[in-house]
């Protein structure tokens, strides 16, 4: 198991743990219940809700894809863009990871 990503807060972890598991990729989300205490904790990467994936083969590719959702600008997990659906053409609001309207996954590029 392997740590692929340290995210701001579980929602954002939640929404990675998503991304990769759209592409067959097992993961978890470890760290966070500690959330829940941050105040009386530090806030550091060491404490910070991360997604590991569950096979170590499938680092590489997560890496990968995870690295594309960043160069896309959602990094900050807060301005996460539309996307149109290639199937039917709907417009999407970014925190989905399928299309409301048909169910096809959102493409990764």
């Amino acid at each position: 198991m392997k740590k692929v990503y340290t995210a701001t807060n579980p929602v954002i972890a939640h929404l990675v743990k998503g991304i990769l598991e759209s592409e067959n990729i097992p993961s978890i989300v470890q760290g966070e219940f500690l959330w829940g205490a941050r105040g009386e904790i530090p806030i550091t990467p060491e404490t910070s809700p991360s997604v590991w994936v569950l096979d170590d083969a499938d680092y590489d590719h997560a890496v990968e894809i995870l690295s594309n959702f960043e160069a896309e600008g959602k990094n900050d997990g807060l301005e996460i863009m539309e996307w149109k659906c290639g199937k039917c053409g709907e417009t999407n609001e970014g925190q989905f990871s399928e299309c409301w309207q048909c169910g096809t996954s959102r493409p990764l590029s």
